[in-house]
């Protein structure tokens, strides 16, 4: 399990997928494991909550909850405590997914609670000033994610390459420390290649892995692409 420290180069949201639930994610964590010792680039995978517990005590890679809410354990029927989710080996939480928003005081709160607890805050945001926005709240990462290309197969590192540079330039003129991840329509090792090239720490991808028949070559392949872009 990784707490703290660095996000990994690789994020695999899960999302609610028939194709990646049940056991199904259990086996797509094993081989983002595998995948990550044999290359060398960090993976790490975010599965649906009624996966999250089993998949985080099968595997070393990180494991992050879909969302997190920002109240303490107690009485919160239906919530997801910060509090809780070290106890069952979880690196940590997304927020703010486009599938899934928060209000800006909430995301705040949340992030604090999940780095008194030693966990990784990776905040979603949706365009260049949204990612400042998130970054100026002290995250672990900032995940740049334009909602209108998410699922399409369409990477915003190809289809907006000047607006990932824009986010990147924007959150780490703010907040150095905090990383920066892209995402939306990733599917390809090139895709990763490019963003990591116009500045990303990695990506978070989702479709392109979960839904794949082939889904530790899909692995492969991505990290391949983040091999290329930083020398490996």
């Amino acid at each position: 399990m990784m707490m703290g420290g660095e996000v990994p180069r690789i994020i695999i949201n899960l999302k609610l997928y028939r194709e990646s639930s049940g056991p199904r994610a259990v086996e797509l964590a094993r081989h983002a494991e595998e995948v990550s010792s044999e290359t060398g680039i960090s993976l790490g995978i975010a599965p649906a909550l009624l996966d999250a517990w089993r998949v985080a005590e099968a595997v070393e890679v990180p494991v992050y909850v879909q969302h997190a809410d920002p109240v303490p354990a107690g009485p919160h029927t239906g919530h997801v405590s910060p509090s809780l989710l070290g106890d069952y080996g979880f690196s940590g939480a997304l927020l703010n997914h486009s599938e899934r928003r928060m209000l800006l005081a909430d995301i705040g709160r949340a992030v604090r609670m999940l780095e008194g607890e030693g966990l990784q805050s990776i905040v979603c945001a949706g365009g260049p000033g949204e990612a400042l926005a998130a970054a100026s709240l002290g995250p672990t990462a900032v995940a740049f994610e334009p909602p209108e290309l998410i699922g399409t197969g369409v990477s915003v590192s190809r289809a907006r390459p000047e607006a990932v540079g824009e986010a990147v330039r924007l959150v780490r003129g703010a907040r150095p420390d905090v990383a920066v991840l892209c995402g939306a329509g990733v599917s390809s090792g090139e895709d990763v290649r490019r963003a990591i090239e116009l500045g990303a720490d990695g990506v978070l991808v989702a479709s392109a892995v979960a839904k794949s028949s082939r889904p530790r070559e899909k692995m492969m392949e991505l990290a391949a692409g983040a091999a290329a872009a930083v020398g490996r």
